[in-house]
């Protein structure tokens, strides 16, 4: 064999190696992005998360076959607008279906974050609907503006006939900020980015109207 002929076939070999290694390499790296994917899949589509032991249930079905959790900011005209839509689902599958609202306030409305602690404070009394309802009724008095509207949704407490001493302490308390932040940051694990967003079992599907959400809620109930 020719010194020539020794250089080229070795070279041959460490050619071949360095692919070997970087095909175990792509193998290896595609088993991790799978594993991760799949990971992060799970987490989205945990119940555990969507709807925690004290989330707000609207109304609960007894089969617990199908659950529409909403994530929401008061403050959203989006969300106003699917409001009567999510109510006339409401009663259209009274007992079949669970409903669950989930607190979501974007950062950038002045009061959302402040809208949701004073139907957290209401909901401590009872008045958690009454409050809720309050806020997409008037939204247009009080939403996208930049000043605070604390005395509006103090005002709101009183029509409710709500004990004010308890509302004021509860409002304010660093307990329901937390506990509004909790869901908001359930929201992000989940990869809510606007509101509403709605799950349908764990599922996200893509809603555009009413009949949308009607058809992919009797879908579910159909399996």
């Amino acid at each position: 064999m020719t010194k020539n002929l020794k250089i080229s076939l070795g070279l041959i070999a460490v050619a071949l190696a360095v692919v070997a290694a970087l095909l175990a390499a792509n193998r290896s790296s595609d088993a991790t992005s799978a594993s991760e994917k799949t990971g992060t899949e799970g987490k989205a589509a945990s119940a555990s998360v969507l709807v925690r032991p004290d989330s707000h249930r609207l109304s609960t079905a007894k089969d617990g076959k199908v659950t529409v959790v909403e994530f929401l900011d008061l403050e959203c005209e989006s969300c106003r607008a699917a409001f009567p839509h999510v109510e006339r689902l409401r009663k259209e599958y009274n007992g079949r279906v669970t409903f669950v609202m989930r607190y979501f306030p974007i950062p950038s409305h002045r009061n959302a974050e402040l809208a949701a602690r004073a139907v957290e404070a209401a909901a401590a009394q009872g008045k958690l609907e009454a409050m809720y309802t309050k806020m997409y009724e008037t939204q247009e008095e009080w939403g996208d503006q930049q000043v605070s509207h604390e005395k509006t949704f103090r005002g709101f407490a009183r029509d409710l006939g709500l004990d004010m001493t308890k509302f004021e302490k509860d409002w304010k308390a660093p307990a329901t900020a937390a506990r509004v932040e909790k869901d908001r940051k359930d929201g992000l694990a989940l990869g809510v980015q606007g509101t509403p967003t709605f799950f349908i079992n764990g599922k996200r599907p893509q809603i555009a109207s009413y009949d949308d959400f009607k058809a992919a809620i009797d879908a579910e109930l159909a399996k």
